[in-house]
């Protein structure tokens, strides 16, 4: 059973609900067998078959309840399954929307669609059967058992002796099958991954004439799969064989010792018939929960993959006092605090994050400042730390170290909702839904009419693209729609942030994929629509850089130097090397 499992909202309830009527079902069974045995013994015994009406009336009730009880515990176990897995896909999109890009770029965006979608469903079924499968098997055969002592020492020491041996075994099954679902689960994220991975390099590749031998590529990446899901079905199919095999065996050996015992007299025909009808049922919950396994262990693991992603720390914004303590939570935090005005100031002290603990920090010791309108690049090789910066700035990632003020008050994080919604982000593949044109643009400003659409394409510099399509800005785009080019989505992106009137944009090697001509359009078209916000542009064109009142060179997560695009020319330092390096790969 999933370890996280008691920990989801309203689960005590159900677990209560379902093992009330387990205990209800496990009584109808024993009804059950008794009364049978009971009439097939009158039967046997010759007594005439009108005068069992009144017993196999008692078997009819007892046969109904019981599939009266799996029917209702199907239904609640059902009703939580689907509240939860819905519970479960909210939490996930809100917590990828904390997380920010960096995570889709860690797991891959395959994955994370993959288990969006498919994994809510696998992890629904899961909950569905886990729950009265797993409480059945710890009520209906201690119950079972209890009533067969009562009856014959000997059968319960039979059934006691062998269930333990079929646990086990059930066990090493059941771990053998885990590290083949795992094995299945990798190769599938990597199908996954190369599929979205192939669809977006598509174009690319036919543009390069690759993509027939690319065909080869995706081959192996499927052909492992099919092999990995071959194996772990060898598993299941052996587990089931096992576990029919063993369960067969036990019950045989009850019915030769109820046999032996039934010639020499030893036993009325009553008794031994309700202890052999009793000892299937005996059995019966821990075969279910073997045979379930393997169907629920993908959606077992796709909870535990999920659960890691929503409990994955996100720690929350949290006024920090002049001594430096925290204090409060995020709640306490007013939202005028985060609002960015032509007056408002944003200053990081003593900024540090650390992605592990053994490896040295992404940033360290980051002490900046910045002031209303004002457009700043962020600058430096591969592994700089502009990325982890551009985090911080935008509320993604919260420091593990120093201290934020925003507007006079003192912050550990730019984690909290209002700031988010005061930034636009850009980053350097933006994505483009399957939708129209107009719909991709009103990404954060849903309710915008068409007329504020139009007006931003045209900022954008969208409006011949536009004029060329057959149907316009209701041109379907993206998946199944028009292909637009590297350019055209950044526009797109661009068009967005500029629908949602946000004073602060982010944008994040914007232009890294983008062929110089194309780069150098874009930015003729960027530049007029910086005016008036706060913009933080990381790169490592330097060609930017001359068009922004203040450059940030980056250094190993530390900040070598702030300054004009002039100062730093003149100062000869780390900004000028960085000028220098990329004039001699030009020569």
């Amino acid at each position: 059973m999933d370890k996280n499992l008691l920990g989801y909202k309203g689960v005590k309830p159900v677990f209560l609900i379902v093992g009330f009527l387990t205990l209800v079902q496990s009584l109808s069974i024993l009804l059950l067998a008794k009364s049978l045995a009971e009439v097939v013994s009158a039967l046997f015994a010759g007594e005439p078959l009108e005068e069992q009406w009144a017993t196999s009336l008692l078997f009819l009730l007892a046969f109904l309840l019981r599939h009266i009880c799996a029917l209702l515990m199907s239904r609640v176990s059902y009703r939580f399954a689907e509240a939860t897995g819905s519970s479960m896909r909210r939490a996930m999109m809100d917590k990828l929307f904390q997380l920010g890009p960096r995570l889709a770029g860690d797991r891959g965006t395959g994955t994370l669609v993959t288990l969006v979608l498919e994994g809510v469903t696998k992890f629904r079924t899961y909950l569905e059967l886990i729950i009265p499968r797993m409480v059945g098997m710890s009520v209906t055969p201690f119950l079972l058992l209890f009533y067969v002592y009562t009856l014959d020492t000997a059968s319960g020491i039979i059934l006691t002796l062998t269930m333990p041996i079929i646990i086990v075994f059930m066990i090493l099954i059941g771990m053998t099958a885990r590290k083949q679902m795992d094995r299945q689960l990798k190769s599938y994220r990597t199908l996954s991954n190369h599929f979205v991975d192939s669809l977006r390099g598509l174009e690319t590749l036919k543009f390069l004439g690759r993509s027939r031998s690319h065909s080869e590529s995706i081959a192996l990446v499927s052909d492992r799969y099919r092999s990995a899901t071959m194996k772990t079905l060898r598993v299941a199919f052996l587990s089931s064989f096992a576990m029919d095999f063993f369960t067969m065996l036990s019950v045989a050996s009850v019915a030769v010792s109820l046999g032996l015992r039934l010639v020499n007299e030893q036993m009325t025909l009553v008794t031994g018939l309700t202890i052999l009808i009793l000892a299937p049922e005996y059995f019966l919950p821990v075969r279910l929960v073997g045979a379930d396994f393997h169907a629920t262990l993908d959606g077992k693991e796709a909870g535990e993959a999920m659960k890691s992603i929503i409990d994955r720390d996100t720690a929350q914004a949290v006024l920090v006092e002049p001594s430096g303590t925290e204090q409060g939570t995020a709640a306490s935090i007013p939202a005028s605090v985060f609002s960015w005005k032509p007056e408002s100031e944003l200053t990081l002290s003593d900024i540090g994050v650390k992605y592990e603990e053994e490896g040295g920090p992404s940033l360290d010791e980051v002490n900046l400042s910045f002031k209303g309108a004002c457009r700043i690049g962020i600058i430096g090789e591969s592994g700089a730390g502009k990325s982890t910066l551009v985090d911080v700035l935008g509320g993604f990632l919260h420091p593990d170290s120093g201290q934020i003020r925003i507007n006079g008050t003192a912050v550990s994080a730019l984690t909290d909702e209002a700031w988010r919604k005061q930034t636009s982000y850009i980053p350097q593949r933006p994505y483009i839904f399957s939708g129209s044109l107009a719909e991709n643009v009103r990404f954060y400003y849903p309710e915008a009419s068409d007329e504020e659409v139009a007006g931003v394409v045209a900022a954008a510099g969208l409006s011949k693209l536009a004029a060329a399509l057959p149907q316009g800005l209701a041109e379907p785009i993206g998946s199944g729609g028009r292909v637009l080019s590297g350019g055209q989505e950044q526009r797109v992106a661009l068009a967005r942030a500029l629908l949602s009137r946000r004073p602060i944009l982010l944008l994040d090697e914007p232009t890294a994929h983008l062929d110089i001509e194309t780069e150098y359009e874009l930015k003729e078209t960027m530049l007029p629509l910086f005016a008036g916000k706060l913009v933080f542009l990381a790169t490592h064109r330097l060609h930017w850089m001359t068009d922004m009142d203040l450059v940030v060179v980056m250094k190993q997560g530390r900040v070598a130097e702030v300054g004009t695009p002039q100062e730093l020319i003149a100062r000869k330092g780390a900004y000028y090397e960085l000028i220098q390096l990329q004039l001699e790969g030009i020569h």
